[in-house]
């Protein structure tokens, strides 16, 4: 078996060489000539798979390590006989966490609390379910829409996107990006809805860039419709807008979900669909985890106040790549190539929380140690 893996799909070198001949490639490697002899890839979301790459291929099956799969030509994969898979809720708690910090980062430098705010989530399936839990446990209250779940589920517990952008203190987008259908996602952030929006929120697309359009998102930050602003995902990465990244409060290179759990669960699950779809073993698969945090226990009593808050930001603080972004943001691509994975949330062991901190860090989902107030 041949199989061709983008070499930065991170935790799978020396995995699959026991059964498969391996080769890894740069991004700008996937040419017709160099996959045309493979039996699988295994893919990013840089990585395109059209027609043009695939054709006259003898590959069977692709597997991205991404819950996006808008870089898969899908309907060309159809009708050639392609298997194509992606790997749903791989990374959603690295995204909720990203969310999570990222608004405390905002509401920190601010001096507000985010208890009490009401964030509107748009788009609640394995992302926006997680970010859902996090913020309810911080004591937020959460507007959910999501018209499809809607149409299956009932009406009870989602809101129309009107409800959100008059109530929301905080709107939050993570849905696919679709072009079609009716349900299509492309520039549903456009200026109607900036229009309608009431109490000059915070906006994060931590999702796809073109869920929002650019154009109407600088206007209605020029114009104070939107307070905060913090953007991972942009249109036309990696050329992102000077102009919209000057005015983010928080500017990251599309690395929301780049937890190294995430990316181990990414690559897992592509393991698993060639496991499967060849009827195969790969014995060592169970090697691909990621590794310890360098300072995996957090002593609350190391903090003064906001307690939780400062735990939450000591497993990821999204100021520090904003930082390096900002200051060179022409290596967007080498900053996402580079990235130093951070671990989630259950990688971290909490020392002296109080009952009440116990539960709220519980639920978020850190582990608690014996070493704790009673």
């Amino acid at each position: 078996m041949k199989i061709i893996a983008d070499n930065t799909v991170p935790y799978l070198k020396g995995i699959l060489e026991p059964i498969a001949d391996v080769r890894y490639l740069n991004s700008n490697e996937f040419t017709p000539t160099n996959i045309q002899e493979a039996d699988a890839l295994i893919v990013r979301s840089i990585d395109k798979c059209t027609r043009e790459l695939l054709e006259g291929s003898r590959v069977r099956l692709i597997t991205t390590a991404t819950i996006g799969y808008d870089h898969i030509d899908t309907h060309y994969c159809d009708e050639a006989g392609i298997t194509w898979k992606n790997a749903p809720g791989c990374n959603a708690a690295s995204v909720g966490q990203y969310v999570l910090s990222s608004l405390l980062s905002v509401a920190l430098r601010k001096g507000e609390a985010l208890r009490g705010k009401t964030i509107g989530i748009v788009g609640v399936g394995h992302v926006g379910s997680i970010v859902e839990r996090l913020c309810e446990a911080m004591g937020m209250r959460v507007l959910r829409n999501d018209p499809p779940r809607a149409e299956k589920e009932g009406q009870e517990g989602f809101v129309p996107l009107d409800t959100i952008a008059r109530e929301a203190d905080i709107i939050t987008l993570h849905v696919p990006l679709t072009k079609e259908g009716r349900f299509a996602t492309y520039h549903l952030a456009d200026d109607a809805f900036f229009d309608k929006l009431a109490r000059k929120p915070w906006l994060i697309n931590s999702c796809r860039g073109a869920v929002h359009d650019t154009r109407a998102l600088l206007q209605a930050k020029r114009e104070g419709k939107i307070s905060e602003l913090i953007i991972d995902c942009w249109e036309n990465e990696p050329h992102i807008d000077p102009d919209l990244f000057a005015l983010a409060t928080i500017a990251t290179p599309h690395i929301a979900g780049f937890s190294a759990d995430g990316k181990a669960n990414g690559t897992r699950m592509c393991l698993e669909q060639i496991e499967r779809f060849f009827d195969i073993k790969i014995e060592k698969i169970k090697e691909v985890i990621p590794p310890t945090p360098a300072n995996p226990q957090i002593d609350l009593n190391a903090f003064g106040e906001e307690r939780i808050e400062k735990a939450i930001l000591r497993s990821f603080n999204p100021e520090e790549i904003d930082s390096r972004l900002r200051a060179t943001p022409d290596r967007f691509e080498w900053f996402r190539a580079h990235y130093d994975h951070p671990r989630e949330f259950h990688a971290y062991q909490i020392i002296h929380a109080t009952p009440q901190e116990q539960s709220i860090l519980s639920e978020l989902g850190f582990n608690l140690s014996a070493i704790n107030a009673r």
